[in-house]
């Protein structure tokens, strides 16, 4: 069967099962259920014990007879063939190559099927990741380097059949890659060429941050902190507004733990002296200023009159502040007696140990180890220097302390379910298409429930950026130490975020 074709076939079936899951008005069954659990512990035979260790006996005994596989990017499997290639490919006996299947938490979901009030059946659907091994020529199974392959949505038909459970039908389907074809760019696969492309771009340090899996799985930095001085994997860099997430995080744990309220008028604990006679300082709430609604301008020495007002009624409009976060920062120290840096201190920098990471510039700050802040002509910039924390901007982190703290966030950590729903909801509409802000993260709808959490920074010789799909657990971090970094973005993105990475190149570009 020709693959256009089969991929016809394959959507005709999907549908057919969703329309019947519509129009019979089945539900979900909750995750303590015993059809559940029954179900997650067969996929668990099926792929921890089956698939990841090679016991091809797991799947002969849970397929049905008259099984059949669907896959989106091969072609139509039965039991016979699925089991030969099973064996010729994943787990010949050259154990030259080896993958690992590993299913996204929270993305299961599982329908049970009746007929004439009795159980027969269920339909499990959800998305699993793979991570491959390839062995190199003298090179042991154990000493080959994990990478992860692809992401795809599965949907699985299990049966009972006289009392037992059976997989009758496996549809697998949009499979995603890191990289993708036609994007994925050569020069990532040598330290030697990214340096010299950096170099090309006249970009003094790179660093990158890899998440897959919700972890942190790969640091890179390239090129140097000065001339001569190899730029190490901690290296401290100033990432301008990556900061405001950080602010977001401390007063979004606040609210989950009951002592902070999102929609509480901040004049109760704080009214900045510039507008107190401007009645709409009344409608400020952490809400309006983390979807950056405030009508603030995004510094107030950008007025004429260096004063801070409002150029519009909150809450009507977006419009990117600045000034909206340093709000914050003075109603959250006023309400708990602590400066912001303490706060951090106690919910986020000490838990994760991100032992490099502070809002401001002492002693004790190593600056042997600084990504030096450079203009596109390679002239440099005195560092900034706080010594009291600005809520919004000039944060200084690493590469593995930052994207910890990433992890964190898209794994919800410390965050009720209603707070982490707020968060990732769209609060306000940007001028671009499929794009908004949420609480304290910029939000880019990929299409098919898929969305991309996001923060830039841009400041003097800074050029920084993150990407977040919680639904692959996947992201990306991106530091550079010039004015004009971003533009080594796309290539990165294309490379490491495949088809995702080009959805979002378009959502900015059109």
């Amino acid at each position: 069967m020709k693959i256009n074709n089969l991929i016809s076939h394959l959507k005709i079936i999907l549908i057919g099962f969703l329309f019947f899951q519509i129009h019979f008005g089945f539900s979900q069954e909750e995750k303590n259920s015993t059809l559940y659990k029954t179900i997650m512990a067969k996929d668990s035979l099926l792929f921890n014990v089956g698939f990841n260790t090679c016991d091809i006996s797991h799947f002969e005994n849970l397929l049905a007879d008259d099984f059949e596989f669907y896959h989106d990017k091969d072609s139509i499997s039965d039991k016979a063939l699925f089991l030969k290639n099973l064996k010729k490919g994943l787990c010949r006996s050259t154990d030259t190559y080896k993958s690992r299947r590993y299913l996204v938490p929270n993305s299961t979901e599982i329908y049970p099927l009746y007929k004439k009030g009795i159980l027969y059946g269920a339909m499990q659907m959800g998305i699993h990741q793979f991570y491959e091994k390839s062995v190199e020529k003298n090179e042991s199974l154990a000493d080959a380097k994990e990478h992860f392959g692809s992401t795809a949505k599965f949907t699985h038909v299990w049966l009972l059949e006289n009392g037992v459970w059976k997989l009758r039908r496996s549809f697998s389907y949009d499979h995603q890659s890191t990289s993708t074809a036609g994007t994925k760019s050569t020069i990532f696969d040598n330290n030697e060429e990214i340096e010299k492309w950096l170099k090309q771009n006249n970009v003094p340090t790179l660093g990158i941050g890899i998440i897959n899996n919700g972890k942190l799985q790969e640091i890179k930095v390239f090129g140097e902190l000065k001339k001569g001085v190899t730029a190490p994997y901690n290296t401290i860099w100033n990432v301008a507004s990556l900061t405001k997430p950080v602010t977001t995080i401390v007063a979004l744990k606040l609210v989950s733990q009951g002592k902070w309220n999102l929609d509480e008028p901040l004049d109760k604990y704080w009214i900045d002296p510039d507008i107190a006679d401007d009645p709409n300082h009344k409608l400020l709430t952490t809400r309006i200023i983390l979807s950056h609604q405030t009508g603030f301008p995004n510094w107030r020495y950008m007025n004429e009159s260096k004063k801070l007002d409002f150029k519009f009624k909150p809450g009507t409009q977006y419009s990117y502040s600045g000034e909206g976060i340093e709000y914050l920062k003075k109603a959250l120290e006023k309400r708990f007696h602590k400066t912001l840096d303490q706060l951090a201190d106690e919910l986020i920098f000490k838990p994760l140990k991100m032992n490099d990471t502070k809002f401001t510039w002492n002693d004790i700050t190593d600056t042997s180890r600084y990504a030096i802040n450079y203009d596109n002509k390679g002239n440099t910039y005195e560092p900034v220097k706080n010594k009291t924390a600005n809520a919004a901007d000039d944060l200084l982190t690493t590469i593995q302390d930052y994207g910890t703290f990433l992890c964190s966030v898209m794994n919800g950590d410390g965050l009720t379910k209603k707070v982490f729903e707020e968060m990732n909801s769209h609060q306000v509409a940007q001028k671009k298409k499929d794009k908004y802000f949420g609480l304290g993260f910029e939000i880019y709808d990929l299409g098919n429930d898929n969305y991309a959490l996001s923060h830039g920074g841009a400041d003097q010789g800074v050029q920084t950026l993150f990407f977040l799909l919680p639904k692959t657990k996947q992201g990306l971090v991106i530091f550079t130490n010039v004015d004009d970094g971003y533009k080594v973005y796309e290539k990165l993105l294309l490379n490491y975020l495949g088809e995702n990475g080009q959805k979002l190149i378009d959502i900015e570009t059109k």
